[in-house]
């Protein structure tokens, strides 16, 4: 009888863990949770290069991050777009912005971000707070020391991106 009860309660504590794990929050450390939505790799806005070359000159994943994280900072602290900024979830707008980028540029990450029209609903976004965003983006790639040439690389993809981004 003790044997049964003894694998009765392990059992039960066996689903208990198993339910607090299964009920856990996937939301990255540090990031706020967000409607659901399907993820794709057209949520990117762009399909990726070929070129492993243009990946590899911006230092891969990890420059990647770096310059995302640099234009994050970058616009939250520009006076011409830090409104567009001011509620926005940053570690999760860094982390995916490195997907993106990496992404379209051909180095295999999975983009898991909404797409591009999505994103920017009702933000009022101008052509010039977008044309702001780029510089920034700009002086972060310079900053990563990706050559100028290789930087156009990836604009050339982002670029159309600014239909679905500009609201006004």
């Amino acid at each position: 009888m003790k044997t049964v009860k003894a694998l009765v309660q392990a059992g039960v504590a066996c689903m208990l863990v198993a339910g607090a794990a299964f009920a856990q929050d996937t939301t990255p450390a540090g990031e706020k949770p967000v409607d659901p939505y399907t993820q794709s790799p057209a949520n990117a806005g762009a399909a990726p290069l070929s070129d492993p070359a243009t990946f590899q000159a911006f230092h891969g994943k990890e420059g990647l991050a770096r310059i995302a994280s640099d234009l994050v900072d970058r616009s939250i602290a520009d006076p011409r777009i830090k409104e567009i900024f001011a509620t926005t979830d940053v570690p999760r707008l860094k982390r995916t912005l490195t997907e993106q980028f990496c992404y379209v540029l051909g180095g295999g990450c999975v983009y898991t971000g909404r797409d591009m029209a999505a994103v920017h609903k009702d933000m009022g976004v101008t052509n010039k707070d977008f044309n702001a965003l780029v510089e920034n983006l700009q002086w972060a790639m310079d900053k990563e020391g990706v050559p100028f040439a290789v930087q156009n690389k990836l604009l050339a993809k982002l670029a159309p991106m600014q239909r679905k981004v500009v609201e006004r």
